[in-house]
C-alpha cells in the first residue's frame, strides 16, 4: 500500500481546528470505546498539553497518536491513544504511525526516553521498536496493559 498520499499534521491542542478535534475524538471513541467495548473517560484533560499527530488519507483521519510532555503522566514523555481506522489495519501503516510518533516525541523532548502504557496484546509490536516491558501486567479499563520504556 502506498502511504505517500497521506497528509500528516502535528498540532498543539490550541492549533486544532474544530474539524480536526472532531475527527480525533471520533476515531478514539470509535475504536477504544465502541469497538473495544471499554467505557472510559477519554476527555482526561491531557489533550490540552499534548501534541497531536494526525494522518489523513483524503478527508478521512486514518491514524492518530497523542504525544504527552514529561511530567504529565510519567516523569518521561509518553505516547498514547495510538489508533488506526479499521481500513488501515494490516497494511503496515501502524509501523509508520508509531515510527513517526517516536521520532516526533524524541525531537520535542530530546533529553528523555519515552514511557507508554501499552495494551498487552500489542507488547511484541512495541518491542519491535525497542520498547522494553517495565513491571507487571495490569488492568486498565478492562484491557490488560503493561508499561513499556524506550531510551
Amino acid at each position: 500500500m502506498n502511504f505517500d498520499n497521506y497528509l500528516w499534521k502535528e498540532k498543539h491542542f490550541v492549533e486544532l481546528t474544530t474539524g480536526e478535534l472532531y475527527d480525533m475524538m471520533n476515531i478514539r471513541q470509535e475504536v477504544f470505546i465502541v469497538e473495544q467495548q471499554a467505557p472510559y473517560l477519554d476527555a482526561d484533560n491531557v489533550d490540552q498539553v499534548s501534541v497531536h499527530l494526525l494522518a489523513y488519507c483524503g478527508k478521512s483521519l486514518q491514524g492518530y497518536a497523542r504525544l504527552i510532555p514529561p511530567g504529565v503522566k510519567y516523569l518521561e514523555p509518553s505516547m498514547g491513544r495510538i489508533v488506526l481506522r479499521q481500513a488501515s489495519r494490516g497494511t503496515g501503516f501502524s509501523r509508520i504511525l508509531v515510527g513517526k510518533a517516536i521520532q516526533k516525541s524524541k525531537a520535542l523532548y530530546p533529553d528523555f526516553g519515552i514511557r507508554i502504557s501499552a495494551q498487552y496484546p500489542l507488547a511484541s509490536f512495541y518491542r519491535s521498536f525497542n520498547f522494553e516491558e517495565v513491571g507487571d501486567i495490569y488492568d486498565e479499563d478492562g484491557i490488560p496493559h503493561i508499561e513499556m520504556f524506550i531510551a
